[in-house]
């Protein structure tokens, strides 16, 4: 009798606003659990760098080619931040150890003026990657910001 080998997965095309053509691994898509607030019809979405050396990750709809949000690890700005999640987003992102959740945060840019940028810390986007699920988490809003200053300007 001969081994088989499970045959590799398909890739689909996707034709987005920000980077064109690309091309998507069916085992790298991302389910939101819930809707990212305000985007109700856009569920499936994949993860891509921004480029090699860059701390930035972009998530790229793929129910909607227009919609793509720049988002970092929140501990690249603040080291400190590790929220505690609420256990039934737990229980719906399907986290059985804490060490399990990756926490990213998405980052709003005005009219491209990079000096302004923000940082959504009150709405973390919380990833189970073994799963490939997430959900947008709003945590308590007397404790985390949702416009948190990027770059701050120093007094010399």
């Amino acid at each position: 009798m001969t081994e088989t080998s499970t045959p590799p997965s398909q890739t689909t095309k996707l034709m987005t606003a920000r980077f064109g053509e690309i091309t998507i691994d069916p085992d790298k898509i991302i389910t939101m659990t819930t809707p990212v607030p305000g985007f109700p019809e856009s569920h499936q979405f994949i993860m891509r760098p921004h480029d090699k050396e860059s701390p930035f990750i972009w998530l790229q709809s793929m129910d909607d080619p227009e919609l793509a949000f720049i988002m970092i690890s929140p501990t690249h700005l603040i080291p400190a931040y590790r929220p505690e999640l609420p256990p039934a987003v737990m229980e719906e992102l399907q986290i059985e150890e804490p060490q399990q959740v990756e926490l990213m945060v998405i980052l709003t840019i005005p009219d491209g003026r990079l000096e302004d940028m923000t940082a959504n810390l009150l709405g973390p986007v919380a990833l189970n990657p073994g799963k490939r699920l997430a959900k947008q988490v709003v945590l308590d809003p007397k404790i985390y910001d949702s416009r948190w200053q990027v770059l701050i300007e120093e007094d010399e």
